[in-house]
């Protein structure tokens, strides 16, 4: 009785984190791309910065900036 109350308990617990619908709705993704939602205050200074950084270490990271390390681009 126990194991069967505590497969029920867990089996319970993980339907209850199914969503069959998405969590955000196609109009409230308009409040969510507001710029007051962005992490960063100043996204060209961020930009400029990454340039920088890719064009100091002679590399590419996870970014799409394209370039080499001899800053001609």
């Amino acid at each position: 009785m126990r194991i069967t109350a505590a497969v029920a308990l867990i089996v319970f617990s993980l339907t209850g984190c199914v969503r069959l619908e998405p969590w955000v709705k196609p109009y409230e993704r308009e409040v969510l791309a507001d710029p007051i939602m962005s992490i960063s205050r100043d996204p060209m200074l961020d930009r400029y910065r990454q340039h920088v950084f890719d064009t100091r270490e002679a590399a590419r990271g996870g970014t799409v900036s394209a370039g080499g390390g001899c800053g001609c681009n």
